[in-house]
């Protein structure tokens, strides 16, 4: 009997290819778009769960004025000190970049890192050469990952081959592991021993100096965490003192939680996002699936209709009811079947270009995990019982004798049930049009609005030697393509230090942080920071005694001082040192919108120029950069030139929220087709069922805009019915996601409106086929059926 379901299901669908071709290519988009964002999904909320101990595995970290991811050098020989019953303590320092030397062949590298030998015991890497006891235990020592390997050596053994480390370590190669996967929040290249360094980094280890340093600790087995945190304090007295005690924390932060952990500051080597955001993108998928489900079930009655008399034809030869809907389910359990082996086959083709296009670390190999096989087998059972259940009842309830007169007598209860569905549709298809709008708003208002700077045609590099920094200015000056120069700590975006500053006048007695950026005379002018009150910074002279500073607003208020001008002349203090204000600065956004506005102090400080800004020509823009190569590389010969765009620097601060966007524009596109697929199936149902009064209508002098009509305002009523219900959903569901920005677009009435125009466009152009299609159909013809 079940050979039989079977025969007779290939038959009926090579019958019927365009209705087979529909319902397998909507199934098919959405199980291979299921797949891919189960895979991204799972990539995001796993991270740092690839390492065995991973869950007694803590961050230490510092909270003063705000929470900081790095602590002082001195905390971790303190902690092993103080602390012998935990079972590892790692110092790891992660650097941003550094010049390698290879053989003859020299390389900038961003993303390394010192790390002591307790730090392979904490984590887990796969090796393919080394010791991980012995690897990182002495100076001098450098584990490679297999790119690394494969870029510096080549087809050669690297193990005990020596790179040069900016012109300073030469290092020998005790090690080389798989490359690291991309759900890490420690993401080396590769990793120097901190023994190389270490005298000289304790050297200058006060508890405030958090010069990058992470401090990891591993906790004993069924060791409470809460029991470590609370002996914090007095750890903090004991080796720092009560009054350091008393203004700061240290705090262990899980390791599971470092890239859900937005309280402390993103950066490209540790990512923060929100976990609702990846919530939020399953729902997506659930959404693509249901989706695909109403369209099957409205594909499946629209087709029972032309399948009445079968089903006439078989009652009246004897079979069951029974029968008839395990017939009807081995149909769609063929197509879901089909479905799904040509989904995962879809999967495995788009999965690379969607990993490249979203900046995911995913490979096609994933696909091949269990846990993909179980995911399949739930969407195989489930797809079956919701999109075939329904359908497989309705077709088996026809009476013979009404099926065998015509296919247009037959009607069944369940209309009100298919416009639910539709509505359904509709309304998925709204909130992920609004829901996509408004990020896509987000984005340009994070990136594009107004920074209060000028971020056009500016790049920054390194400058290795301060003794040659007016050479380089007077000759690339003398470049025509180089507009204006600007020595500084770095861009508005970046290049910032923090300090601890009080003013006793206005009431301020305890510390608050500001950030510190060394800019030169030329800074605001390039920038085109607008300067509100004073004058700008000079170059300082033996003759200057007095701390001279620019402030921001967001300062001034701070102190207590609502106009620019009365503030000129006033003093605080900065790190105790008292400090003159001699002007006052527009706000400017020097960090992601996530958080607002900070205190800024900009001071001429030459000991911090360790950037040039340079805004150049936009004509011409390649043969100026490289005059700015030539002129750098002739002046520092043991240096490799690298060089960023500021606009690059700011798009860099938003890769998570790009991330979010991208996939939003994706796959809500894919669930809007699929949709449509769904309303094209409701139409056809609508046209086979209406037939004779389309006929009729035509006779009595219907014009063929008249009948397109008939069709569109059922459409129109339910498009409307499902807006009232998707707009305050995705309303709610945006504005609770907007709110983790300290900078948000205003949600308006316009995304709405537009999100209603673009359903009813889309109803229109997939209602225009069929009812264009019944209103030409010859009226003769429809009254004979």
């Amino acid at each position: 009997m079940f050979s039989s379901y079977i025969k007779t299901a290939f038959r009926t669908i090579t019958r019927n290819l365009s209705y087979t071709f529909l319902n397998v290519f909507g199934l098919t988009l959405s199980i291979a778009a299921c797949l891919i964002i189960f895979l991204i999904v799972k990539n995001e909320l796993s991270y740092d769960s690839f390492h065995k101990k991973a869950d007694r595995i803590y961050r230490v970290t510092f909270n003063a004025l705000d929470y900081n991811p790095s602590t002082s050098l001195a905390v971790v020989p303190a902690l092993r000190n103080d602390f012998p019953e935990l079972e590892q303590v790692s110092q790891y320092w992660y650097q941003a970049t550094g010049l390698v030397k290879a053989g003859d062949a020299r390389y900038n590298e961003k993303g390394f890192a010192f790390a002591d030998a307790a730090f392979l015991q904490l984590f887990d890497y796969h090796w393919l050469a080394g010791d991980p006891r012995t690897a990182l235990s002495e100076p001098n020592q450098v584990i490679l990952t297999q790119s690394m390997a494969g870029k510096y050596f080549g087809t050669k053994d690297p193990m005990g081959q020596v790179i040069n480390l900016n012109n300073q370590f030469n290092l020998k190669v005790t090690g080389v592991v798989e490359d690291l996967p991309g759900n890490t929040s420690q993401p080396f290249v590769f990793l120097v021993s901190y023994e190389t360094i270490r005298k000289e980094a304790l050297a200058q280890a006060s508890f405030y100096n958090i010069s990058g340093g992470n401090a990891f600790v591993l906790l004993p087995e069924h060791y409470n965490a809460a029991k470590l945190q609370a002996r914090m304090p007095a750890f903090i007295t004991k080796n720092w003192g009560a009054d350091v005690a008393a203004g700061t924390k240290l705090l262990l932060q899980p390791l599971k939680e470092i890239h859900f952990d937005q309280r402390y500051q993103s950066s490209p080597a540790s990512p923060t996002t929100s976990r609702e955001t990846y919530w939020g993108l399953a729902m997506v998928a659930l959404f693509i699936i249901i989706t695909a489900c109403i369209n099957f079930i409205n594909m499946a009655t629209a087709q029972a209709i032309r399948r009445a008399k079968e089903v006439g034809v078989r009652k009246v030869l004897g079979a069951y009811r029974g029968q008839l809907i395990r017939q009807f389910l081995s149909e769609t359990a063929l197509l879901v079947l089909i479905a799904v082996v040509l989904g995962t086959i879809a999967a495995g083709i788009l999965l690379p270009f969607v990993a490249t296009w979203m900046n995911v670390k995913i490979g096609v190999s994933q696909l091949m995990q269990p846990v993909i096989a179980a995911l399949l087998a739930a969407i195989t059972v489930t797809v079956i019982l919701l999109a075939g259940l329904y359908p497989a009842f309705v077709q088996s309830t026809f009476q013979p004798a009404a099926s065998l007169k015509s296919n247009t007598g037959i009607t069944f209860r369940g209309l009100g049930l298919r416009k639910i569905l539709v509505s359904t549709q509709f309304g998925i298809s709204q909130i992920l049009i609004a829901g996509t709008l408004i990020v896509g708003y987000q984005m340009d208002f994070l990136q594009n609005r107004d920074l209060g700077f000028n971020k056009d045609a500016v790049v920054s590099f390194r400058v290795p030697d301060k003794e040659k920094r007016d050479i380089l200015r007077e000759q690339l000056l003398s470049n025509p393509g180089v507009k204006q120069l600007s020595f500084a700590s770095g861009p508005p975006v970046g290049g910032s230090n923090y300090a601890a500053f009080t003013c006793p006048e206005a009431g301020v007695i305890k510390d608050d942080v500001t950030e510190m950026k060394a800019i030169d005379e030329q800074y605001l002018d390039m920038f085109s920071i607008k300067l509100l009150a004073g004058e700008n910074l000079r170059k300082l002279t033996d003759a200057d005694t007095v701390r001279r500073v620019l402030v921001n607003e967001t300062l001034l208020h701070k102190i207590g001082i609502q106009t620019p001008e009365n503030a000129i002349g006033k003093r605080f203090y900065i790190n105790g040192s008292p400090t003159q204000i001699m002007g006052v600065v527009q706000n400017f956004q020097s960090e992601s919108r996530y958080k607002k506005g900070r205190p800024c102090v900009l001071e001429y400080s030459s000991n911090g120029f360790r950037t040039a800004c340079v805004k150049i020509q936009p004509a011409n823009m390649h043969n100026t950069l490289s005059g700015i190569d030539k002129t750098w590389s002739a002046l520092f010969t043991e240096n490799l030139f690298e060089y960023d765009f500021l606009d690059d620097r700011i798009a860099n601060l938003y890769n998570q929220e790009q991330k979010l966007y991208t996939a939003f524009k994706l796959f809500s596109s894919l669930a809007i087709l699929i949709g449509c697929l769904g309303l094209y199936g409701l139409v056809a149902f609508a046209a086979v069922q209406r037939t004779k009064e389309v006929g009729i209508r035509k006779v009595l002098g219907a014009s063929l805009l008249n009948i397109v009509g008939l069709f569109a305002k059922e459409f129109i009523v339910l498009i409307i019915v499902s807006f009232v219900i998707a707009a305050p959903v995705a309303w709610f569901v945006m504005a609770r996601w907007l709110d983790n920005f300290a900078y948000q677009t205003h949600i308006g009435g316009g995304i709405f409106v537009i999100a209603i125009l673009v359903s009813v466009l889309i109803a229109g152009v997939t209602i225009a086929y069929q009812s264009v299609k019944a209103g030409l159909a010859n009226p003769v013809k429809s009254l004979r059926m």
